[in-house]
């Protein structure tokens, strides 16, 4: 999705809200089976219920790889089931140097469709720039986060 879309999504909804789906298989609500299958269920009733409200979607992927090889076949079915009218938020936190960030940008970006992902730049902009290199998707870099512990690094005076 390019910015000049999501900026009309943003217009037409009056909304710029983002759904997080951090799907806890741990966490479902009772009557849907803690599986991943549950997981997706899950996700889809969401995603029914926001649908008209929000813009974007965001998964947190590790709620999906702890899951295995069927938990990155939820990611993807969740993403299909999203479709092509919000934006897609791969909330990775990747940050890896050379190849390996290579090969990120395109396990998220050609393999599971996303389009956008969640970057850590701590080792340096060669961990960012592979992402930068796949017209209209986004690269999403911390820079300043929530977490409590997060001023040992962030705010640390050197």
């Amino acid at each position: 999705m390019t910015y000049q879309q999501l900026s009309k999504l943003i217009q037409h909804k009056q909304s710029c809200l983002c759904v997080g789906l951090d799907s806890d298989i741990d966490q479902l609500p009772q009557g849907v089976p803690s599986n991943p299958q549950g997981v997706l269920h899950f996700n889809r009733k969401i995603i029914q219920s926001t649908r008209e409200f929000c813009v974007a979607y965001k998964l947190n992927t590790a709620f999906y790889e702890c899951m295995g090889a069927e938990g990155w076949d939820v990611m993807q079915s969740t993403i299909e089931f999203i479709g092509e009218d919000h934006l897609v938020i791969a909330d990775a936190k990747r940050g890896d140097i050379g190849n390996t960030a290579k090969m990120y940008a395109s396990a998220f970006f050609d393999r599971l469709q996303a389009d956008a992902i969640t970057l850590n730049p701590y080792m340096g902009s060669d961990t960012i720039k592979p992402f930068l290199e796949y017209p209209g998707k986004w690269g999403i870099v911390l820079a300043l986060t929530s977490n409590a512990s997060g001023k040992q690094l962030q705010q640390l005076k050197v």
